[in-house]
């Protein structure tokens, strides 16, 4: 099915979501935030949901082991909270965690005896290495429907949103 075959205005009013809060009065712009925010709910929300049912996994634990796979020497749990953007106190949950099931280890750093670096073991290498597959495979699916074209667009449209986003937050700083 090509999104070009669906009634798109009917089908989104059909819908109840985040998007719906809002009526013909308010500005364009809170329409446009609530779509990107209801897009993304979705996906998320998906993605969630498989991972849960074919790997008894959640989300977080996902994205943990995915920043793991990316830095092969270990990260520590202050680079996983950044570059996750959640708390170190979620960090350590999820490591606990995941280092109970044997897929991640934790390795004091010799320098610095307070600190540890959390990288993935070869079982969790693995079964990282499924779940990335899989992963890739559904996200493809999810947005098959969209001309290659349209994703172009808005990947170049969201990128210009991004970079705006963060020199508004840099310059309100100041």
């Amino acid at each position: 099915m090509n999104m070009h075959d669906i009634p798109l205005a009917t089908e989104l009013r059909d819908l109840p979501d985040l998007e719906s809060r809002v009526g013909p009065a308010d500005h364009h712009d809170l329409h446009l935030w609530l779509r990107l925010l209801s897009c993304s709910n979705l996906i998320q929300n998906e993605i969630r949901s498989r991972l849960r049912t074919e790997f008894q996994t959640t989300l977080p634990r996902f994205d943990l082991l995915a920043q793991l796979q990316r830095a092969k020497g270990g990260m520590k749990m202050s680079e996983l909270s950044r570059h996750m953007m959640v708390t170190n106190g979620n960090i350590t949950g999820i490591t606990d965690q995941l280092e109970k099931d044997g897929l991640v280890e934790r390795v004091k750093v010799a320098s610095d005896r307070r600190s540890s670096l959390i990288r993935l073991t070869p079982k969790g290498r693995r079964h990282y290495k499924k779940m990335a597959t899989a992963h890739e495979s559904w996200i493809q699916s999810l947005f098959a429907p969209v001309s290659d074209s349209s994703r172009q667009q808005l990947f170049d449209s969201l990128g210009e949103l991004k970079l705006m986003a963060r020199l508004f937050k840099s310059t309100a700083a100041l």
